[in-house]
């Protein structure tokens, strides 16, 4: 069986998971889950070879790597069992360079919904599939993967319901485990680790100790450096990246990433379609910020925030995009779509405010919105577009904002590079990500409205 039949089948069989458990309590979780495997799904049905080709795809299947001592330490998903990573080693030229990619899945806010959620791939291991396939910005292929093909790539999987920032003090007693900053910081060490190992200058210099709550007693190693001259035998360059939810997650711990790293090296971060918007629903709710608010005290994920935010305003504020961009001081690039298919299923007309079904069809299709609703849709666009716009001269800062209607885009190698790439002024995501990291140019690139851009790949939730 080929690994695009395995992927298929894989999607398949997930699918018909979380249809059977779908109910409208766990609606937001189900509902970030089923994306991912809906934009694979459809676009592996529209062309199942676009990404693979006979002679490299086995390579791509990469195996699930557990945390060694998570117990010990307490890093532990939301069931309790073990969070970890799929790694894959550079190679050539690329070979002391880093692509970590942080996945997405988005959230959970209350007791019953973390509850769901540890029954499921998003909340422990022992539902998540292995091996995982590499592909989009992750491949190892050149003509699939130009700029970071041989780079060491690492996938680490999301099962903290909180964008790797959930603190344990939260915990109290609900027989949940919320330890999203501790797999944040634990996982880091055994990369550096893995990183670092056979690099024969390096010296450790200094052991800092991070404490856990009373329950846990843990001592994380975090590595210096004795000289310049020893940099660039651990870590040349290094991109934290992340789709949806772990897009969100590369700017939470963006500046940490850098600060973890050689003052040598080029680090950067990318977010892929985890740019959320702080704005009302068709109802005049502002659904999300409630919903954040919830995340925000389930978790105390306050702790894991930047301090000048918190010091202006409430700490639920603090977790939208836009306020997290405003104190990122480490590179940064957007990847989003301007039609942001989950944003508006969850935020501009989430579940319950449609109740005469006119966003029914057009929520599924964008070519079946009309005018009236394709003006809100317009309108939504407007808002991320004069929401990003302060940010536009910042020189550190590049973007890729397309008019496409669809989620994440970097892991999927026909959104990613191929000759069906979307592309603005001629450029496909891959090429403006490497102009932008390797500093050829800047990129602020920004679609024009819907339905202009024919190279979009629009999801139709209807032919799924």
């Amino acid at each position: 069986m080929s690994p695009c039949s395995i992927t298929n089948n894989l999607l398949l069989r997930n699918l018909s998971i979380f249809f059977r458990k779908w109910t409208t309590k766990v609606y937001t979780i189900a509902a970030f889950a089923l994306i991912l495997f809906l934009s694979y799904a459809f676009l592996i049905r529209s062309n199942p070879d676009s990404t693979l080709s006979p002679s490299t795809s086995t390579s791509l299947l990469i195996p699930f790597t557990p945390l060694t001592n998570f117990k010990q330490i307490g890093a532990l998903c939301l069931d309790g069992s073990a969070p970890g990573y799929h790694f894959q080693k550079g190679f050539g030229s690329g070979s002391r360079n880093w692509l970590l990619h942080l996945e997405g899945g988005g959230w959970c806010s209350s007791i019953a919904s973390c509850s769901y959620r540890k029954t499921t791939a998003l909340g422990s291991s022992n539902y998540m599939d292995s091996p995982v396939l590499f592909s989009g910005m992750l491949s190892s292929v050149a003509s699939q993967n130009p700029d970071f093909f041989n780079w060491n790539k690492v996938k680490i999987r999301y099962c903290d319901g909180a964008s790797f920032a959930g603190h344990p003090e939260s915990e109290k007693g609900s027989g949940l485990f919320f330890r999203g900053q501790i797999i944040w910081e634990t996982i880091m060490n055994e990369i550096l680790s893995i990183g670092m190992s056979k690099a024969k200058q390096l010296i450790l210099l200094e052991q800092k100790a991070i404490i856990v709550p009373s329950f846990y007693h843990l001592r994380i190693s975090v590595y210096r450096f004795s000289s310049q001259e020893n940099l660039h035998a651990v870590a040349q360059l290094a991109l934290l990246t992340g789709c949806s939810a772990g897009g969100l997650a590369s700017l939470i711990h963006c500046d940490n990433f850098r600060h973890l790293l050689p003052k040598g090296a080029t680090v950067k971060c990318l977010a892929d379609a985890g740019f959320f918007l702080d704005e009302k629903d068709i109802l005049g709710n502002s659904t999300m910020k409630s919903f954040y608010k919830d995340v925000v005290q389930l978790q105390g994920v306050a702790k894991s925030l930047h301090k000048k935010c918190l010091a202006k305003m409430e700490p639920s504020k603090c977790l939208f995009s836009s306020e997290i961009l405003k104190n990122i001081k480490t590179p940064v690039f957007l990847v989003h779509p301007a039609y942001d298919f989950w944003q508006i299923h969850n935020i501009l007309v989430p579940q319950g405010s449609d109740p005469h079904h006119r966003w029914k069809s057009c929520r599924l299709n964008i070519q079946s919105c009309d005018a009236n609703l394709m003006d809100t849709l317009n309108s939504f666009r407007s808002s991320l577009l004069r929401t990003v716009n302060e940010f536009q001269q910042r020189k550190d800062i590049g973007m890729f904002i397309d008019s496409c209607f669809i989620h994440c885009q970097t892991l999927i190698g026909e959104t990613w590079y191929s000759p069906n790439s979307p592309k603005i002024n001629n450029k496909t995501i891959a090429e403006s990500v490497a102009d932008w990291f390797f500093d050829r140019q800047a990129v602020k690139l920004i679609d024009c409205p819907y339905p202009c851009n024919p190279t979009c790949h629009n999801l139709d939730f209807t032919r799924v």
